[in-house]
């Protein structure tokens, strides 16, 4: 039997409109889900059950008294480590702040609040965030919520295993080179890597950038569309983000209603070559040929991001030197090995080696923009390869051929990230071994919400069709799982971090 914390945001709020919910009931169902799977996965780092609670009281007392206020009014929330929470710790990951409790919310929780939402918990990344494996060495792993030995994927995997075991309805991530399109992917939820400039980002350090963007997380769409109205929202912290364009946000709050039947879709595996595996073609093939036997269009694109993989090493290193070169002198040898990998390249690559990287960068958002002549969307596979253990940072080879750095096997995403494009990952059922396998369906600049209708509209063909429909996570199968996440991921990533390995 379904609990409260197992339903989705919309109808959440429909329950409360009603009356037959109150954010109370939902909250504690939420906690309880917490306490009791939170030893197998290890999703969330920080939870203050006594503030919530009364949060939830609060916004109880207001939905009965018809004093309802914002999008989110009484709904609970999860928020990734690393974004700033007033009076609940953020840790970024990293033992350096394992004491550290903001005065102030960052501006993505600073909107959520002011919509009405609850905070709810804090969610586990890897250190600073860098890496598409969930691990540090204060908090240790984060577990597929399919199988916990492995990985989630990330940066927001502590976010992504939340919305789908129903730790939280609706959840926050941020996305450099596919985080937040990674872990849903591995999880089987919906991630939203919007336009950048939609969700201001008032802690840029760069003016101009495709890098650092935050994004929503939840159990559908449509949920993914009400957060983004939501974060997307322009307040005071908006002017202090140099990319924050004008926008109405409420536009996201209603998707459009779109058929199948005629939609032109744009299909690669690995556009032009980058390295994906064998059972990540074949299983992509297969959701191809049903899209094309229900009635869409398909057509395969002629389309080379492949040099998009070394543009995205310089333009990140050069994101990372912004970053970090104020700080870095003082993290110790146990610290993220990717921040220090990605710092390295960028003191040894030249001026005009980064700026080959920017010219590389307008090239192909060019090419790659042409595409939406012809089509309404591209879909390609969301990662390169289905989950791995989580013991291993990243996968050592992919078919035979070795996986050079933490970035090698992410072509698929950063690729993406260097054009610019919006990205809605979305996911396409299951695969031969029972795991969620993902696709990201990729869109125009600037019309994210023309992409969330086309991504609705896949979503929910995908779950109509009796072999690609896929079951949430088995909470009780999970239940009877002995703990090990924590302290043997904790374990891991000191160890990955002293012997200098990219995670």
């Amino acid at each position: 039997m379904s609990e409260p914390c197992d339903l989705s945001a919309r109808a959440v709020l429909s329950g409360f409109a009603s009356k037959e919910l109150s954010p109370v009931e939902v909250v504690r169902s939420c906690i309880d889900r917490i306490n009791a799977l939170n030893p197998v996965v290890n999703a969330v780092v920080a939870l203050d059950e006594k503030k919530v609670l009364e949060d939830a009281r609060f916004a109880e007392q207001q939905i009965m008294s018809g004093d309802t206020r914002g999008l989110l009014h009484g709904l609970p929330v999860a928020i990734k480590d690393l974004q700033a929470t007033e009076g609940l710790t953020t840790t970024y990951g990293t033992d350096f702040f394992r004491d550290h409790v903001p005065n102030r919310d960052d501006g993505i929780v600073a909107r959520i609040r002011s919509a009405g939402g609850i905070i709810l918990c804090k969610t586990n990344i890897p250190e600073m965030s860098i890496g598409a494996n969930t691990i540090n060495r204060l908090f240790g792993a984060t577990g597929n919520p399919y199988s916990p030995d492995l990985t989630c994927g990330g940066s927001s995997g502590g976010s992504a295993v939340a919305v789908a075991t129903g730790m939280a309805p609706l959840a926050t991530g941020s996305d450099h080179g596919g985080s937040l399109r990674i872990p849903a992917s591995f999880c089987g939820v919906i991630g939203h890597r919007a336009t950048p400039g939609v969700v201001p980002h008032e802690g840029r350090t760069i003016t101009q950038t495709n890098y650092s963007l935050q994004g929503p997380m939840a159990k559908n769409v449509d949920d993914v569309a009400l957060l983004l109205a939501v974060i997307a929202t322009r307040d005071n912290s908006s002017r202090f983000d140099p990319m924050s364009f004008p926008l109405d946000a409420h536009d996201f709050v209603a998707l459009d209603h779109l058929g199948l039947s005629g939609l032109e879709i744009g299909v690669t595996a690995d556009f032009g070559g980058l390295l994906v595996s064998e059972e990540t073609r074949s299983e992509f093939r297969k959701r191809i040929d049903f899209l094309d036997d229900a009635g869409a269009r398909i057509r395969p694109i002629d389309i080379d991001l492949t040099s998009a993989v070394d543009a995205d090493w310089h333009l990140r290193a050069d994101i990372f030197a912004t970053q970090y070169h104020r700080d870095i002198d003082a993290f110790d040898d146990t610290f993220n090995p990717n921040v220090f990998r990605s710092y390295e390249t960028a003191l040894n690559s030249t001026v005009l080696e980064i700026a080959k990287a920017r010219r590389q960068q307008v090239d192909l958002f060019r090419s790659f923009a042409a595409v939406f002549d012809d089509v309404d969307v591209v879909l390609c596979p969301g990662v390169s390869v289905q989950p791995f253990p989580w013991s291993n940072l990243h996968p050592v080879e992919i078919d035979g051929r070795s996986v050079e750095n933490y970035m090698a096997w992410l072509g698929l995403t950063s690729s993406l990230t260097v054009v610019g494009h919006p990205v809605t990952a979305i996911p396409g059922g299951a695969d031969s071994n029972g795991l969620p396998f993902g696709l990201q369906c990729v869109g125009e600049m600037y019309k994210d919400r023309r992409l969330l209708s086309i991504s609705r509209t896949l979503d929910q063909a995908f779950r109509s069709a009796s072999n690609f429909r896929f079951e949430a996570p088995d909470i009780q199968r999970l239940l009877g799982l002995d703990p090990q996440c924590a302290e043997l991921g904790k374990v891991a990533a000191v160890r990955a971090a002293q012997e200098g390995l990219e995670g």
